[in-house]
């Protein structure tokens, strides 16, 4: 959905639906928006006046003037103290504004209030109310394909052009959000590595990105035992997906790696059947792999960036790998697999040693990895690890700045003990104390000397309560918009 971005007035906006983004008021203070309270029949002024809204965060109201005039409804929605309004403020205003919007229809967002840098605010709205129109109702029988939301942004004609960069940003980033969360929130049996691999094809095609598949006989000749040891008893092949942007950039190359685990059983050391369903999950950190890398392409980066998604399906057929088996990965490392539910790390490993073909400059993970993430910080913050504290610092700050957020842990040579095998090199579980930690510490054995970046994103990736825009069924698309902020700020450097 191409968003406009018009020098204009809201009462005299062409729209079905003006959204008027609002800080609070103050108790006796002049009614904003004089003009579209006139051509309302004075509506917004006796909302303020009654206390039927005061733009406190949160509140919305909508408002239907009697001849359809200026629009068919006039939409308030709270930003909040004018001293607290942040790009997140914006976004849960505009997300909460779309859904006292009615039917998809011409939407028109009153800018001319908000504070705040113009291109910034511009792209939290956007992406707020982008993400508060998704629904998941793909295989429902009854859906009917929904006609498409047409958004502009009103600002004052000096804003404009700031106003239009925010607006493409936001458009690429909620587009690539909601990608991830379609693909997240796709069921196992559509969805498996193989038609994984074909979405992504087909994003790539149409996003003007370059894309390999490797079959698993491919990754065989590679050494990718590690890999293969989770899909050995799935009928679904593995499939290790590559998908490239500006190749011909002359800047360092940045390696974004997702596990993609279309299905999580647990294999022979089988998940309790409570809520196995939500093991769809399990490659969300590749879904926001995927959804990044199109927005990559939609704004043009000036970076070469790789995104590596290693896909495979974990069940425990006749040929599964059985706990206590020795699997050797792509560098020449050998894991005995005390608990093949562990098994995010075994596809995470071959991946990240393949990421070194391309001689990053960095490299940034992201997976579905720990329970014991979700124990440590809930469902508000991913859990981050790392080699390269300049590029976790960057990722913190974006992560403030998007609202998807994460916290340092500490990555040290004390928990690799935990690691260590008997009978290999390394085990893939490391006992029930630090987790989070020590799963890191495993996945550090494949990085070489790369500067890299773990993210745990195991509480964050699905069922989100607590964001407007993120709310609906299942996936929340975490970490498109971090990596897409974060890739946009180094390449700013």
């Amino acid at each position: 959905m191409a968003v406009k971005v018009e020098a204009t007035a809201p009462q005299s906006a062409k729209a079905d639906v003006i959204v008027v983004l609002l800080p609070k008021q103050k108790k006796g203070a002049r009614v904003p928006f004089g003009k579209l309270d006139q051509k309302t029949g004075g509506l917004l002024g006796s909302a303020l006046a009654a206390g039927a809204f005061s733009g406190k965060a949160g509140e919305v109201r909508s408002l239907l003037p009697a001849d359809g005039k200026p629009a068919k409804r006039v939409v308030l929605a709270g930003l909040g103290n004018p001293d607290d309004v942040n790009e997140e403020a914006i976004r849960r205003a505009a997300a909460i504004a779309s859904r006292a919007s009615g039917p998809p229809s011409r939407v028109a967002i009153a800018m001319q209030s908000v504070p705040g840098h113009a291109k910034r605010a511009a792209e939290a709205a956007v992406v707020g109310f982008r993400l508060g129109t998704y629904r998941w109702n793909r295989f429902k029988s009854d859906a009917k394909k929904a006609k498409p939301w047409r958004l502009s942004l009103l600002t004052d004609a000096r804003k404009a052009a700031a106003a239009r960069a925010g607006a493409k940003s936001g458009e690429a980033a909620a587009a690539g959000a909601m990608l991830a969360r379609d693909l997240g929130n796709a069921p196992g049996n559509y969805l498996t590595p193989t038609a994984f691999a074909k979405e992504a094809r087909q994003m790539c095609r149409a996003s003007g990105l370059t894309c390999r598949v490797l079959s698993e006989k491919q990754m065989g000749d590679l050494g990718m035992g590690s890999l293969l040891s989770v899909s050995r008893g799935s009928a679904e092949p593995a499939k290790l997906i590559i998908m490239e942007h500006g190749k011909k950039a002359k800047r360092p190359t940045v390696c974004l790696v997702g596990k993609g685990l279309t299905f999580d059983t647990g294999g022979i050391s089988l998940k309790p059947p409570t809520e196995m369903d939500k093991m769809r999950y399990d490659m969300c950190g590749s879904a926001a792999v995927v959804g990044a890398m199109q927005a990559v392409a939609a704004l043009n980066l000036p970076l070469h960036v790789v995104g590596i998604v290693a896909s495979a399906e974990n069940m425990p057929g006749s040929k599964a790998t059985k706990p206590g088996d020795i699997v050797t990965a792509m560098n020449g490392k050998t894991i005995e697999v005390l608990n093949t539910d562990a098994e995010g790390r075994l596809v995470l490993a071959d991946a990240l040693c393949y990421a070194q073909r391309y001689k990053p400059s960095l490299v940034i993970d992201l997976a579905t990895l720990t329970g014991a993430v979700v124990v440590a910080l809930g469902k508000h913050m991913a859990g981050m690890l790392g080699t390269d504290q300049k590029a976790m610092d960057a990722l913190s700050s974006a992560g403030v700045a998007t609202h998807e957020r994460v916290w340092q842990l500490p990555l040290d040579d004390d928990y690799d003990k935990a690691m260590r095998g008997r009978s290999a090199d390394l085990q893939n579980i490391g006992g029930r104390n630090a987790g989070t930690i020590t799963a890191a510490q495993f996945l550090k054995h494949f990085t070489d000397d790369l500067a890299w970046v773990h993210l745990d994103i195991a509480g964050v990736a699905y069922d989100d309560p607590s964001r407007p825009y993120a709310k609906g069924a299942g996936a929340s698309g975490f970490g498109v918009r971090l990596l897409v902020r974060f890739l946009q700020e180094r390449a700013a450097r």
